[in-house]
């Protein structure tokens, strides 16, 4: 190794030893989870969340400025009340786990009843068609394949059912749906998410727990079974909120902009802490870090908590399309969305143009990050990074250990005690170097 690849090796280590010994990004995130709780876009929590980020923001000393940008989110309110899922069969009644989807109609006081209908795939509503829908319960209970290794290519294959499940059951006159919680783990806790009607009547949208749903689905083998569904969620009008942003000007390339950033909202179960308020403390790390070692960057560092990633992408499209009005270019985007575990390293895509050469120069680095045993490789991004491709950046993700992901997802179990610490400042370390890299080298 070379003097000068020493020197960067050396303040790589310098970076892990920081983080992880000093590293602030624990303490942000259990005020952000355990404190303000979960942070719905357009709620009151998610406006706390985004004045205490930019507080914190604004404290370290080599920002330059720390602003909000404004957004158009949806609002949409789970009910004063819990949310009631009861099947009867033979005379016996069971409640099950039970939460609304996101942007789920309510039922009302009235309830809805109807017989459970098992379908295991979306294509199967055509074949049994308004006959036998009408006025039924679809029970959509395809399971997230245990076999797949990267558990996100499982939830890819599976959320189909969650996404789009009501609206394709409601043009055949389902009353309501039922749809298995995303996860391989057998447990009790049901797991909410988005969910898009389109053009579709609006049908109430329950997950339910995944025991539960293999409860439900072996009386249906030799049970006819109705369900009551009882649930107040309603859409209200659309409001205002904020992406947070803050950024260290470069001093020798500030028109080439180094982005790192998770989404502050939530779902309102739950306190959010792995999806994503782990990805927004691993950003402002990176910051706090740099601050710390007194590093003096090339190029713009830009930390950005991006508002409403959850339940439509209102902050990742305003700030492409404000990036694109002011003629901005991102060289490289860091989204932080797949919790706060073990880093395993980072997947990246661009525009086809400038992708291979990118890609090969991102892979340089592969001496400096192997001795942490992080890897560099074609294939991911991010949800709100994706509008700014058009710029022809490179848009990189960060890969956690994805095993124990999807037992937290958008559900209440999400909070702070479930995350591991070091794992987390691992994480913010792994982001803070790559950042490092980029700056250092270009691309």
């Amino acid at each position: 190794m070379s003097q000068q690849d020493a020197e960067h090796a050396f303040f790589i280590k310098s970076i892990y030893d920081h983080s992880l010994g000093e590293g602030e990004c624990d303490t942000w995130l259990q005020y952000l989870s355990d404190t303000i709780g979960g942070r719905l876009a357009g709620s009151e929590a998610s406006l706390e969340a985004v004045h205490y980020t930019q507080k914190v923001l604004k404290s370290i000393d080599i920002v330059d400025t720390a602003w909000l940008q404004p957004c158009e989110v949806p609002l949409w309110d789970r009910g004063p009340q819990k949310e009631i899922v009861r099947i009867q069969y033979d005379g016996q009644q069971i409640e099950l786990n039970a939460l609304a989807l996101g942007n789920s109609e309510g039922t009302g006081e009235g309830g809805v009843t109807g017989q459970v209908i098992e379908v295991n795939g979306l294509d199967t509503l055509e074949l049994l068609g308004e006959a036998e829908l009408k006025g039924k319960i679809v029970f959509f209970n395809r399971a997230m394949d245990p076999t797949k290794v990267r558990t996100f290519h499982a939830y890819g294959e599976a959320v189909d059912q969650r996404v789009y499940g009501a609206a394709r059951a409601s043009k055949y006159g389902a009353a309501a749906v039922l749809v298995r919680s995303m996860t391989t783990n057998k447990d009790d806790f049901p797991h909410t998410g988005v969910q898009l009607y389109g053009d579709s009547e609006p049908i109430p949208s329950i997950a339910i727990s995944t025991n539960d749903a293999d409860r439900l689905s072996t009386l249906l083998n030799s049970h006819t079974v109705e369900a009551y569904i009882e649930n107040y969620a309603q859409m209200l009008e659309p409001v205002q909120s904020y992406n947070v942003i803050a950024e260290i000007r470069g001093s020798t390339h500030p028109d080439e902009i180094i982005l790192v950033g998770g989404h502050l909202d939530s779902w309102d179960v739950g306190g959010g802490a792995h999806d994503d308020g782990a990805g927004c403390v691993h950003s402002i790390q990176v910051i706090h870090t740099l601050n710390a070692l007194g590093y003096k960057p090339k190029r713009t560092i830009r930390c950005v908590m991006f508002m409403n990633e959850e339940n439509g992408l209102g902050g990742g499209l305003a700030y492409a399309e404000a990036s694109n009005a002011a003629g901005e270019f991102h060289l490289a985007a860091i989204e932080s969305d797949a919790g706060g575990f073990t880093p395993r390293g980072f997947a990246c895509s661009a525009d086809a143009e400038v992708f291979k050469p990118y890609l090969a120069n991102l892979q340089s680095f592969d001496k400096f990050l192997d001795p942490y045993d992080l890897f560099l490789k074609a294939g991911g991004g991010g949800a709100d990074i994706g509008p700014l491709k058009s710029q022809k950046g490179l848009l990189i993700g960060l890969r956690p250990d994805s095993q124990r992901y999807f037992d937290f997802h958008h559900t209440e179990a999400d909070v702070f005690a479930n995350v591991n610490v070091r794992e987390l400042k691992l994480g913010a370390a792994a982001m803070t170097s790559l950042v490092y890299l980029i700056d250092q080298f270009g691309l």
